[in-house]
């Protein structure tokens, strides 16, 4: 076990037993992260199925041929109707556009600033994109940048996992939780981890 799976075993046996029957944690930085096509594609994926979401981002990369990344600049300059065309709302091409407008202000961080910034700091500057909450940025630092101690308190997952493991009829408050999560700092980001691994089917749980 890791130092993480460690501490959060020995807060009690009933998180203990679930890390012993679930797949490890095993999130590590992304390669190359761009913090401007990662929000993108979480600005395309809001409020979809994964299925549909892919579709539609695979739509708008298409508007951009032999392009590894996109670039900002371009995103300004498409017109919203091919957006559209695509199958974005007009709500997520105000927000696309806000966030490519903040991408070359400097609002969005680089990758070498975001290694410079605290979690908190990433998250106010990153929010002040339209479209963007915290929830988002969450998301992003916890997956893609691999910060150890994120604390999404109010993913429903989460909160549901959390209540599955200590027998809970009900789901604990965003509040609750973040005073329950006290005692798994600073490895908040694995105790979420193990969470959802606890609403897994069978299958999904052997290590």
């Amino acid at each position: 076990m890791s130092s993480a799976e460690k501490h959060l075993a020995g807060t009690d046996p009933r998180f203990a037993a679930l890390i012993a029957q679930s797949l490890s944690y095993n999130i590590k930085p992304t390669a190359l992260i761009r913090p401007f096509d990662a929000l993108a594609e979480s600005i395309a994926y809001q409020q979809l199925s994964g299925k549909a979401a892919a579709t539609i981002w695979s739509r708008v990369r298409a508007l951009y041929p032999r392009r590894k990344y996109l670039d900002p600049r371009l995103v300004l300059e498409t017109l919203d109707e091919s957006f559209r065309g695509a199958g974005l709302s007009r709500n997520k091409i105000a927000a696309l556009k806000d966030l490519a407008a903040k991408t070359l202000d400097g609002t969005v961080p680089s990758v070498r600033a975001l290694a410079r910034m605290t979690d908190e700091e990433i998250i106010a500057r990153l929010i002040t994109v339209r479209g963007i909450g915290r929830w988002t940025v969450e998301m992003l630092l916890l997956f893609d940048l691999a910060r150890p101690d994120i604390w999404p308190v109010h993913d429903y997952g989460v909160r549901k996992g959390f209540a599955k493991t200590f027998g809970r009829r009900k789901l604990p408050t965003p509040k609750q939780l973040m005073k329950f999560g006290e005692k798994w700092r600073p490895y908040r980001s694995v105790a979420a981890w193990y969470f959802w691994r606890a609403l897994d089917g069978p299958d999904k749980l052997q290590r």
